[in-house]
């Protein structure tokens, strides 16, 4: 079985090292970082991976994934930036919480939607998993009421209050990096359905 997961657990690592990699770019009065495009497509991996060789498999390469990103922060706490270490531990703990629980979720939503329409499953699935995902790491690593976790980081920058996105009502700049976040996560959950599919009928060919 490993062998034949292999190819997922190799996307999802050049996913999760990719994106540990762009996050550090922000692209400017976007609210976002680069990384932002190419961490949800990591949920594409789990799910091709769920409909092929079903809900264990997929684990197994979630578990892969999470793995590669602890791996990724710890490298990132010894590089040090303009402001400090590139990733503190609220961010570290943040990044793997987030990913173990909404990969986990999208695995067993996806397991039981499996036999309903071939679409239903790996969006119903994405857009839960990729709420809690950024629920959990937005308010982990920025929240101010979280600060206990890492008193010596300074994220009151998170904190500044703007208008949401720049256009609505007031709230704290973090609220305004996580809805953005989430938009293009919803974005990409829906393109994701046409290689989803294209994906798994070749592979399922392949098996077969």
């Amino acid at each position: 079985m490993t062998r034949k997961i292999l190819p997922g657990i190799l996307a999802m690592a050049a996913i999760v090292v990719a994106s540990n990699i762009l996050v550090q770019h922000v692209i400017e009065d976007w609210f976002l970082t680069w990384g932002a495009f190419t961490y949800p497509f990591a949920f594409l991996v789990t799910d091709v991976m769920n409909r092929v060789y079903g809900p264990a498999a997929a684990r197994r390469v979630v578990f892969a994934g999470f793995i590669v990103g602890v791996v990724c922060s710890l490298i990132g706490t010894r590089i040090i930036g303009e402001f400090g270490p590139l990733v503190t531990f609220r961010i570290a703990l943040g990044s793997g919480l987030a990913f173990l629980s909404a990969q986990l979720l999208d695995v067993a939503i996806f397991d039981r939607l499996r036999t309903g329409a071939w679409w239903r499953a790996p969006l119903v699935s994405t857009l839960v998993g990729s709420a809690v995902d950024t629920a959990i790491f937005f308010t982990v690593a920025f929240s101010a009421t979280l600060a206990f976790l890492e008193p010596a980081s300074d994220v009151a920058w998170a904190g500044e209050m703007i208008p949401l996105l720049g256009l609505g009502p007031v709230v704290p700049l973090w609220i305004s990096l996580a809805t953005a976040d989430w938009i293009v996560k919803l974005s990409l959950a829906l393109l994701a359905l046409v290689p989803f599919r294209a994906i798994v009928t070749r592979m399922t060919a392949k098996v077969a």
